[in-house]
């Protein structure tokens, strides 16, 4: 069971949300909130698998939220759902450490999909617009000793399938630039994440950016 909590500052984007989730057997909603203060408190005392948050909210909104519960712990992960099309949201939701960035708009079987590749461990933005987001606003980045510290814990071989992530490439299209398989692909990425203590491959861009192994615009 998914457990799922619901962050918005409208109550009946709340009871729409949860009446589709709460029609499936695999999700639950376990609470809500009206605004990232509000949600913040009730994680303390509920244990979640994903958080679906929105931006525009009073009191605190939802990229400073993402930002604190993703700080807190790999667990929930934070699933962004708004109604405005920015890139500047995009990115800062990304960067704050969200796993997936949506529109309000979309259709209920894409919410409940990206809720379960979210809890799954996985990202729901395509690779291709999280290269285009930090090509765009990547020097709102600030550049991570920390993570150029960690750079090296890498094997060459990581830090080309790295690189290729960065690049916007999928595991398939990443296993027939470098001859392997699509599994081996998911193993290199998944001690990628391990080592550089990562959520998922939207936040290993990120990384590859703030350690200076990827430069806005160039493919290495």
């Amino acid at each position: 069971m998914i457990r799922v909590v619901l962050v918005d500052d409208q109550q009946l984007v709340r009871a729409g949300f949860r009446m589709v989730l709460d029609y499936q057997d695999d999700l639950e909603v376990v609470g809500e909130a009206g605004d990232g203060a509000e949600a913040l408190r009730l994680l303390r005392t509920t244990e979640a698998d994903v958080v679906v948050m929105d931006l525009r909210m009073p009191v605190l909104d939802g990229v400073a939220a993402t930002r604190q519960i993703c700080a807190a712990g790999p667990a929930p992960r934070v699933l962004v759902l708004t109604t405005f099309d920015t890139d500047e949201e995009a990115f800062a939701a990304l960067q704050a450490g969200a796993s997936g960035f949506l529109l309000k708009s979309v259709p209920p079987e894409e919410l409940l999909s990206a809720i379960r590749v979210v809890a799954g461990g996985e990202a729901v933005v395509a690779p291709r617009v999280t290269r285009r987001l930090l090509d765009r606003f990547a020097g709102r980045l600030v550049p991570r000793s920390d993570a150029a510290a960690a750079a090296p814990e890498l094997t060459d071989r990581e830090k080309e399938v790295l690189l290729l992530i960065a690049q916007g490439l999928s595991n398939v299209e990443i296993g027939g630039r470098l001859q392997v398989a699509e599994a081996t692909v998911k193993t290199h990425i998944g001690r990628i994440l391990a080592k550089l203590g990562l959520r998922d491959r939207v936040q290993a861009v990120v990384f590859a950016y703030e350690s200076g192994l990827v430069r806005p615009g160039r493919d290495t």
